[in-house]
């Protein structure tokens, strides 16, 4: 539905007073839609077209019953297109409105300039039509019930992609690496008959000659090194048909699309909380407005209980960030600087803060963003802390206060977006054509029944037993799934036993 009169003059006023504090956007194109058309595109992730499947039936349901019942309401949905699609919920207050707006133009200049969606796809709009349009065809050709069964597989696996070669279009391996090569003799270094076994003594021939054929070995593996972009892998090596292919191409395209987005959301959500609460506050809004404002903005960036809001975190620091440059509280000067009075006083009027936050905008990530700009100041100043269940297990308590421990696991929350780091290790494990993965423990544990699901999804598509070494309860373990049944072993226990084989 087209903008009335009224909201389409406050567009007007709302870009021009976004284009004087320098927001530079797509063009943006609002949208009036009722709940029950805000719930189907919440649902559809802000796309009016996806491929059918009955996730998108069970989320509509959630977000129906949830607005039915009071428990959430949707006041803006904004996608990074060009121009930039937003919707606005018909029956908002005029404050509302105005207030979506600003918040919508912040969101369309971090989409924009975010170094994280450069290579994004602009057109996504045509490309999940276009995808939409391949699987009903697979549908009406091969049955639902078929398809769908192999896009429950995909997507238990969606996340398994690598978010440092995000906009790599290609998986390939160096043949060379895997050509038979002649066998290399082990350098001798020159010496005469009768010092021979000196200088060149059989032992370290021996420990050289080993070395070799392990380096060797290690190239010859497949694939030659790790691999995190699982999908791209199984894209490439798995034994599908064309039509699986072209399921699996899709869930990875849209993967990639929207990483971003999990990487970047306390950044994003704060960039945009900070303009629309800079232009309401200065430029939007008048007097009989302003408790109304005051209500409706403290709703979303009030904090729950044991969650973390990325609206106000990200407003916060943002705010921080350019508190401390407009104030000169960086450099070298401020950071040697270990008097506590010196610092309280500190007012070296520097006015660059404006000008850091759009720098930051453009070349952080939120894992970037947290470690490099939270302080321990900022987090005293915001009464942070870490939480856990204490000793009888029946209640959350404080764990700590310090700044390390909160740093350390917000960063944990952070890295892979969240996600376990897992790898591809051996595509032949044991000889055998089957597949083992690695989780590289990095503070994100893996719950063992999504972990032993995830399995059996990767082992429908590789068609061969899989494997994925891990850590549970401080032990390595390998758990495995085979087609039909689920393993698990320590892998102490299978090195001795190997080691007892080879003696």
């Amino acid at each position: 539905m087209p903008l009335p009169r009224e909201l389409a003059k406050l567009q007007m006023e709302v870009e021009a007073v976004a284009t004087t504090y320098g927001l530079d956007t797509f063009p943006v194109l609002f949208e009036m839609v009722d709940y029950a058309q805000m719930n189907q595109l919440a649902a559809y992730t802000g796309f009016p077209v996806r491929y059918p499947h009955w996730r998108w039936g069970m989320e509509f349901d959630q977000l129906s019953k949830s607005y039915t019942y009071g428990l959430h309401k949707i006041y803006e949905m904004v996608i990074n297109t060009n121009p930039t699609y937003a919707y606005l919920l018909e029956g908002n207050a005029f404050l509302d409105h105005k207030l979506v707006m600003a918040h919508v133009y912040g969101h369309a200049d971090f989409f924009k300039h975010n170094t994280y969606f450069s290579h994004t796809n602009r057109k996504m709009l045509d490309v999940m039509a276009n995808h939409s349009t391949r699987v009903r065809r697979y549908n009406d050709r091969l049955g639902r019930d078929t398809v769908e069964t192999f896009f429950d597989a995909c997507l238990a696996i969606e996340d398994l992609i690598d978010p440092q070669a995000a906009f790599r279009d290609h998986y390939g391996l160096d043949e060379g690496e895997l050509r038979p090569q002649a066998p290399q003799q082990v350098q001798r270094l020159k010496a005469k008959g009768y010092m021979e076994t000196f200088i060149n003594p059989p032992e370290y021939l021996e420990q050289q000659r080993r070395k070799i054929e392990e380096a060797r070995a290690q190239k010859r593996r497949f694939p030659p090194s790790p691999v995190r972009d699982i999908l791209g892998f199984l894209l490439t090596h798995a034994p599908l048909d064309s039509w699986e292919m072209d399921v699996l191409a899709i869930v990875r395209k849209e993967s990639y699309y929207f990483l971003p987005q999990r990487q970047t959301k306390i950044m994003n959500e704060g960039w945009a909380s900070y303009w629309h609460t800079t232009m309401m506050t200065h430029d939007l809004m008048d007097d009989s407005e302003i408790i109304d404002f005051a209500d409706h903005h403290s709703g979303t960036t009030a904090v729950q209980p044991g969650r973390l809001n990325p609206y106000k975190l990200g407003l916060e620091l943002i705010r921080d960030i350019e508190w401390r440059w407009n104030t000169g509280r960086f450099g070298r000067d401020w950071v040697e600087c270990d008097s506590m009075a010196t610092r309280a006083a500190w007012g070296h009027e520097t006015g660059l803060g404006r000008e850091k936050i759009f720098e930051v905008r453009r070349v952080h990530s939120d894992l970037t963003f947290i470690d490099e700009f939270l302080t321990a100041d900022f987090c005293a100043r915001q009464k942070m802390f870490t939480f856990a269940l204490g000793p009888k297990k029946d209640e959350y308590q404080i764990a700590s206060r310090q700044f390390e421990k909160i740093k350390q696991s917000l960063l944990f929350q952070l890295t892979n977006a969240g996600s376990p780091r897992i790898e591809v290790v051996d595509a032949n494990y044991r000889n055998r054509a089957e597949l083992l993965l690695a989780h590289r423990h990095d503070g994100v544990e893996l719950r063992l029944d999504w972990a032993k699901e995830t399995l059996a999804a990767l082992a429908s598509i590789w068609r061969r037993p899989v494997f994925l070494e891990t850590i549970v309860n401080q032990k390595a373990r390998r758990i495995g799934f085979d087609g039909s049944k689920y393993s698990e072993q320590d892998l102490e226990a299978i090195a001795e036993e190997s080691s007892d084989e080879n003696s």
